[in-house]
């Protein structure tokens, strides 16, 4: 009995010496800045001051270099949606060494792509293997210049990088969610659409939210330099923005709960979906947009079109033999209903190559 008496006191000893180590630590350590109020104004943070359903950085830090703000506060980039497309150059009844004799003679098509976009372009964790639906239209490409899809190479690519890769040569093509807008067709020639999609919302399920109007004082997660960033503060002015690198950011912020909605196209999102049960596309269309093939400008230094003609043959092909729909169905058919693509809109090419006459001379 002594000795489970002495046993227990030395114990109790030694917790109290710990208790008294781990306060005097925390009376030494100095105060978290995050907690602090302003001297000048008495008040907290803005995060912590706000509801705590919409505080914006409540637990771990908000991914690398992405920043947070109101709507009000963000200003879009000048564009001209409204703009009339200038289009794309039709399919001409040449063979693929009259139209791309350089990628022939290379014996490799390189396409630009992402490898995160889950069900469009990323890396499948168990095999290791790219894949998803912008993968197989790049082996469909392959297939029609070379008679075998393998003869592809595949080059990473970071959304602000896409115009600059295919300007210096990097890749042959990007095949990376880009929307077709009049701005982009200054920079880059666009193949016709090969997807056709709706700007949506995804939300926890749990949320409650099933509107756009639900979102005031809430915050919204998008990427920089993004179609639908621009687009939120027309139909969320009085939202918050947190502002992230990629659509993978977005959602564990959401997962996280440092934000209450991802706004994006409903193929982006139902990658998302897919990865997150516990999540659901919601809410009105707010637009509907084109995904295009880039490719990089015609002029004096690089004629392209015959590289564009072989994409749009490739396109026309895979739609006419139903390979479109089978990997639409494959990739995306659980999640969204099949779009309609818009006919082709082809450029006036005897006025394009006057254009070009002048440009040369």
């Amino acid at each position: 009995m002594k000795t489970s008496r002495a046993i227990f006191a030395a114990l109790l000893a030694t917790s109290l010496t710990l208790t008294a180590c781990v306060s005097r630590d925390a009376e030494e350590l100095p105060p978290d800045p995050a907690l602090q109020q302003d001297e000048e104004t008495n008040e907290l943070p803005r995060a912590m001051n706000s509801d705590p359903l919409t505080a914006p950085i409540a637990g771990p830090p908000l991914p690398v270099s992405s920043r947070w703000i109101p709507a009000s506060e963000y200003t879009p980039e000048e564009t001209n949606f409204d703009a009339e497309l200038k289009g794309t150059y039709r399919p001409d009844d040449k063979d693929p060494e009259e139209r791309v004799p350089n990628i022939i003679e290379r014996g490799r098509l390189i396409v630009g792509v992402d490898q995160s976009h889950n069900l469009l372009s990323y890396r499948d964790a168990a095999t290791g293997e790219l894949q998803g639906f912008e993968v197989d239209l790049a082996y469909e490409i392959a297939e029609d210049i070379f008679g075998d899809r393998n003869r592809v190479d595949f080059r990473f690519l970071e959304s602000a990088e896409r115009t600059q890769a295919l300007a210096n040569g990097t890749v042959d093509i990007v095949i990376r969610t880009m929307t077709i807008t009049p701005d982009r067709e200054k920079d880059i020639a666009f193949s016709q659409p090969y997807m056709a999609t709706d700007t949506r919302m995804l939300v926890l399920t749990s949320s409650g939210i099933t509107s756009i109007r639900e979102t005031s004082g809430r915050t919204i997660c998008s990427v920089e330099g993004s179609t639908a960033l621009d687009k939120i503060t027309d139909f969320a002015p009085n939202s918050n923005l947190l502002i992230t690198r990629s659509w993978g950011d977005c959602l564990m912020s959401l997962q996280l709960g440092q934000a209450n909605a991802v706004i994006v196209d409903d193929t982006l999102l139902s990658g998302m979906m897919a990865q997150d049960p516990y999540s659901s596309i919601v809410g009105e269309v707010l637009d509907t947009e084109m995904y295009g093939i880039g490719v990089r400008q015609p002029d004096q230094h690089y004629d392209s079109r015959g590289l564009i003609r072989q994409v749009n043959s490739t396109l026309d092909r895979i739609q006419d033999d139903g390979t479109w729909q089978s990997l639409f169905n494959e990739w995306f058919g659980e999640y969204l209903p099949t779009p309609t693509l818009p006919a082709p809109t082809y450029i006036d090419e005897d006025t394009d190559e006057d254009s070009d006459e002048e440009d040369e001379s």
